[in-house]
C-alpha cells in the first residue's frame, strides 16, 4: 500500500462542513472516512469510531507512518 493513503475529498469531512481546520487526519480503513484528530477542535476521526465502530484509522501525514485502534487502544506500526 502506497503511504499515505490517498483519501477521498480534501480533509475532514465534518470540518469542511464547519468551516474548521485540523491538524491531522485520520483515514478510516473499513469505510474510508477521513476525519481529524484528537488534537484537532473536531475530534472527527474519534467521533466516526464512536458512532460506526469501525475500529482502525490510519494517520494521513507523511511524516506518521502507524495507525491506531481504537477499541483495543493499541497503536499499529508499519513493520520494515
Amino acid at each position: 500500500m502506497a503511504w499515505p493513503p490517498v483519501p477521498p475529498g480534501e480533509g475532514c469531512e465534518e470540518c469542511l462542513a464547519l468551516g474548521w481546520t485540523w491538524s491531522r487526519l485520520r483515514w478510516c480503513t473499513t469505510c474510508g472516512h477521513v476525519g481529524c484528530c484528537d488534537s484537532s477542535r473536531g475530534r472527527h476521526a474519534h467521533a466516526h469510531f464512536a458512532s460506526s465502530g469501525h475500529p482502525v484509522a490510519l494517520s494521513l501525514d507523511p511524516l506518521e507512518r502507524w495507525g491506531w485502534c481504537y477499541a483495543d487502544e493499541l497503536f499499529l506500526v508499519e513493520s520494515p
